[in-house]
C-alpha cells in the first residue's frame, strides 16, 4: 500500500495503514531485547528540540504500536512523559481508571494493539526512547487533511504575557505565524502613546520591578507580567519625554515634540500614522497566513490576504497623492483599489456558494468591507484622544495644585491634592489606555491576522494511572474492552 493510498477520509483506515506499516517495526520493537532496535543516538535527539521560531511546534501523527498484553504499561508510560495527544473516543479526564479506559480504546490486531494521536516531531526521539524498553514502536503516519494538528509553543514562547495576550483571543492556529511578540510590541506602543508621561511612567515601571522581585505573596501568580508592565511604563516616559509631561505640565522635563493640549491636530494625525502602519503589519501578517492556510489561491482572494491588502495599500496611496498633489498616486490608487475589490468580490462569491444570491451577498459585504476599512483607519484616532484626556485630567490637577500653592495651610491641601490627583489619574488612565490597547489589539489588528481559530495541543497525563485489567469493559464509558481489526 503505498502513501498516497493511506489519505482516507476514514481515520480507522489511517489507523490500519499505520498497524501494516508497523510489521516491519514489530521484530524489532517487541522480539527479544538482542533483536531491539537501537535508541536514537543523543546526537538526533539535539537536531530535533524545540528551536525559537514565529509559528508553532511541527507536529506528526503517529500510531503506538505495543504487544497487547503491555498497552497498560505502554500507556503509563505516555502519561509520564506526556508528550502524546491520544485520540481517544470520549473525553479524557484524571481519574483512577484513566489508563484502563484508554487500554480498552485501543484496537487489536493479533498480538499486537495501537492507538493514534498527535506529538511533536521534537519529541519523537525521546518518546521512543521511553517506550522502547516495553517493546513498543512509534510510527509516523500521514496527517488527515481534513483534522488541524493541535497548537504548541515550546521555550520561552509557551508562557508569558505576550502568549497569554494572544490566547486569550483565540487559540493561534496550526498553519499560521504566531504573532505574540509582534503583538505585545504594538501593545505597549498604543499603550504609551495614550498614557504618555514621565512621572506616570516611572510608577508603572516601579510596579513592573516590583512584581519582578516577587515579595508580595498576594502578586506572586503576576510575577510573569513583570516584563510586559514595566515595557508599558517604559513606553509611557518615553511618550511623556515627547509630550513634555512629567506629572502634569510641571515643567520638570522638557518638550522634545509636542505639548498634547496645544497641538491636538498632529498628535491626531500621528495616531492615525501609526495606526496605518499597524495596519499594514496585520495585513501583510494576514496575507501570510491565508498562504499557509490554503496557498495562494485562498490569499489571493480574501479580504484579510492579498486582495485586502491590495487596497488597504490603495487608499493610502490615494491619501498620500491628494494631499501631495501627486497625480500618478492617485491615478496608480484609483487602479490598484478597482483591482483588489474584483478579486474580494470573487471571493466573497465563491465563498458564498455562487448564483443569484450569492452576488447580492457578496455585493453587500463588498460594501462593509469598504465601509470597514475607513472605519479601522479611523479607530485608532482614539490613540491621540485618551493621550489628551491623559493630559487634560492631570493639567487640571496641576491648575488646582498651583492655585492653592500659598502659605500657610492651603499649601498642605495644594500637596494632598496633587498627591491624589496624580494616583487617581493614574489608576484611572492606565485601566482604560490598557483596555483601549486591547480592544484596537483585538479588533482592529488580530481579526486580519486569523481567520479560524485552532486547538491547543493536550497531552494525554491522568494524574492518576492506577492500571485494573483492560479487557474488561468500562461501566461508566460503555467502551468496548478491544476494538478488533477486520
Amino acid at each position: 500500500m503505498d502513501s498516497g493510498s493511506c489519505a482516507t477520509p476514514d481515520p480507522d483506515l489511517t489507523l490500519c495503514w499505520g498497524l501494516l506499516l508497523s510489521c516491519r517495526w514489530m521484530r524489532g520493537a517487541c522480539g527479544p531485547p538482542s533483536q531491539r532496535l537501537p535508541p536514537v543516538p543523543a546526537q538526533a535527539r539535539c537536531l530535533m528540540r524545540p528551536r525559537e521560531s514565529l509559528a508553532p511546534a511541527r507536529m506528526q501523527r503517529v500510531a503506538l504500536v505495543v504487544a497487547e498484553q503491555d498497552r497498560a504499561s505502554m500507556l503509563m508510560e505516555i502519561a509520564r512523559n506526556a508528550l502524546v495527544e491520544l485520540d481517544l473516543p470520549y473525553e479524557p479526564g484524571n481519574g483512577s481508571g484513566e489508563v484502563d479506559k484508554a487500554a480498552a480504546a485501543a484496537v487489536v490486531n493479533g498480538p499486537t494493539a495501537a492507538l493514534v494521536g498527535w506529538t511533536p516531531q521534537h519529541g519523537i526521539p525521546a518518546l521512543t526512547e521511553a517506550l522502547a524498553p516495553l517493546g513498543a514502536a512509534v510510527v509516523p503516519l500521514p496527517g488527515p487533511r481534513w483534522i488541524q494538528p493541535p497548537t504548541l509553543f515550546g521555550g520561552s514562547s509557551r508562557e508569558g504575557m505576550s502568549r497569554t495576550l494572544v490566547d486569550t483571543y483565540g487559540t493561534v492556529p496550526y498553519a499560521d505565524l504566531d504573532p505574540s511578540r509582534l503583538a505585545a510590541l504594538a501593545y505597549v506602543l498604543m499603550f504609551g502613546i495614550m498614557f504618555g508621561d514621565v512621572g506616570h511612567g516611572a510608577m508603572l515601571l516601579a510596579c513592573g520591578l516590583v512584581l519582578r522581585s516577587g515579595r508580595i505573596k498576594k502578586l506572586a501568580s503576576l510575577k510573569r507580567a513583570w516584563l510586559f508592565v514595566s515595557a508599558s511604563g517604559m513606553a509611557a516616559m518615553v511618550f511623556g519625554a515627547l509630550y513634555g509631561e512629567a506629572f502634569g505640565p510641571t515643567g520638570l522635563v522638557p518638550v522634545l515634540w509636542l505639548e498634547p493640549l496645544a497641538n491636538p491636530v498632529p498628535l491626531l494625525l500621528a495616531g492615525l500614522g501609526v495606526g496605518a502602519f499597524l495596519l499594514a503589519g496585520a495585513y501583510a501578517v494576514g496575507t501570510i497566513n491565508r498562504v499557509r492556510e490554503g496557498g495562494w489561491g485562498l490569499a489571493l482572494y480574501a479580504r484579510s490576504g492579498a486582495a485586502g491588502s491590495l487596497l488597504f495599500l490603495s487608499v493610502g496611496l490615494l491619501v498620500w497623492g491628494l494631499a501631495a498633489g501627486i497625480g500618478i498616486l492617485t491615478a496608480t490608487s484609483i487602479v490598484l483599489s478597482s483591482g483588489s475589490l474584483v478579486f474580494i468580490f470573487i471571493g466573497l462569491y465563491v465563498e458564498a456558494g455562487g448564483g443569484g444570491t450569492a452576488v447580492v451577498q457578496a455585493f453587500i459585504e463588498l460594501m462593509d468591507t469598504i465601509i470597514r476599512l475607513g472605519s479601522n483607519i479611523v479607530s485608532f484616532a482614539r490613540l491621540a484622544a485618551f493621550g489628551l484626556t491623559h493630559a487634560a485630567l492631570l493639567m487640571v490637577v496641576w491648575n488646582g495644585t498651583t492655585a492653592l500653592w500659598v502659605p500657610g495651610w492651603r499649601a498642605g491641601a495644594a500637596v494632598l491634592l496633587f498627591l491624589v490627583g496624580n494616583i487617581v489619574t493614574f489608576a484611572l488612565e492606565a485601566l482604560v489606555a490598557g483596555i483601549q490597547a486591547l480592544r484596537l489589539e483585538y479588533y482592529e489588528l488580530f481579526s486580519r491576522i486569523f481567520q479560524t481559530e485552532g486547538r491547543p495541543f493536550k497531552p494525554w497525563a491522568p494524574e492518576a494511572t492506577t492500571v485494573g485489567n483492560p479487557a474488561t469493559t468500562t461501566a461508566d464509558t460503555g467502551i468496548p474492552a478491544e476494538r478488533q481489526l477486520p
